[in-house]
């Protein structure tokens, strides 16, 4: 089985010792996005759903760059700091994933990389 490591330049880089993304023969796996605008390195403001939208995005390139999309995704996982963003952070989920949605597992967490409101990751099956 083939395992090689996804770069893009449309993302901000890995924060540590891990990968942007891991692609098998037949699937990618994503480390975890936060709400960081590349381009200028610091979190898009706007509170949840700004996150939450660069988040979506960042793993849109990650995926795109990876040979895949987002309507390849069969599994997320979201990370909440505060479950109480849940119905924002799900309206704008939505948008991405209007129809044929992925599983997906949402927990709230003490804290997140950089104080991130939401952190989100994801497996997509590689397009044919």
């Amino acid at each position: 089985m083939v395992r090689n490591v996804i770069k893009s330049e449309k993302v901000p880089a890995a924060l540590g010792p891990y990968s942007l993304a891991i692609k098998t023969d037949s699937m990618v796996f994503t480390s975890g996005q936060i709400g960081i605008d590349p381009a200028s390195g610091e979190f898009v403001e706007g509170g949840i759903e700004a996150q939450t939208r660069q988040v979506l995005t960042n793993l849109k390139h990650v995926l795109e760059a990876s040979g895949s999309n987002l309507e390849q995704v069969v599994k997320t996982t979201v990370f909440l700091q505060d479950m109480n963003d849940f119905s924002k952070m799900n309206a704008v989920y939505a948008e991405f994933f209007p129809m044929n949605s992925p599983a997906r597992s949402t927990v709230a967490v003490a804290c997140l990389p950089k104080n991130a409101l939401v952190e989100i990751e994801t497996t997509a099956i590689l397009i044919d």
